[in-house]
């Protein structure tokens, strides 16, 4: 089934929706939430939010990419799980690993200021991307969207681990000078 006609019968508020988003997209939402989760129970009520928040977002939200607008649901709930499983315990892991490689670029900030602040760097940071090369781009979103070890990065750009990292490491220099140039973080 289309997008558009998945869409449709969310605006029509029939149930088969749900049903034909998991066809098309689970295992896409499960793998997103996989990488973060790393339990299966996790990782199908993940799911199970991201539906019941599509149903009710759409409508009135009519996405335009409805692929990326259902990724994005399920990796901020699964982030948010995430946060909540390590606020109740510490642990390892891809996330906390991700994060401490973003946390050289991205400073941290209290929740007034990351309110006010999160558009602007959350626009900032898509237009980094989207003004790398491709296979920059993918390697980026790859280790920061969609949480993947550098292993599984290596492999799907046929470099091996090192290449990945030093890659990585290199992203995350420009993408630190750009926010210093932004004015989004002192130098």
């Amino acid at each position: 089934m289309k997008d558009e006609e998945i869409i449709e019968l969310y605006f029509n508020r029939n149930e088969r929706a749900i049903e034909e988003t998991d066809i098309k997209y689970g295992n896409y939402l499960a793998s997103i939430a996989g990488n973060i989760l790393k339990c299966a129970e996790d990782v199908e009520e993940t799911l199970n939010d991201t539906y019941m928040k599509a149903w009710k977002r759409i409508p009135p939200t009519r996405p335009q990419i409805f692929r990326i607008f259902l990724g994005k649901i399920t990796r901020n709930i699964a982030f948010n799980k995430y946060e909540s499983m390590i606020a109740k315990k510490r642990g390892g892991g891809q996330i906390a690993d991700v994060l401490d490689e973003l946390d050289e670029c991205i400073p941290g900030s209290s929740d007034v200021e990351s309110s006010i602040l999160g558009t602007e760097l959350s626009g900032i940071i898509r237009d980094f991307v989207n003004e790398l090369p491709e296979k920059e781009a993918y390697i980026f979103s790859c280790r920061y969207f969609y949480t993947e070890d550098i292993s599984t990065i290596a492999k799907k750009f046929n470099m091996t681990s090192n290449n990945v990292s030093v890659t990585l490491s290199r992203l995350r220099a420009k993408l630190k000078r750009r926010l210093v140039r932004e004015g989004y973080l002192a130098s």
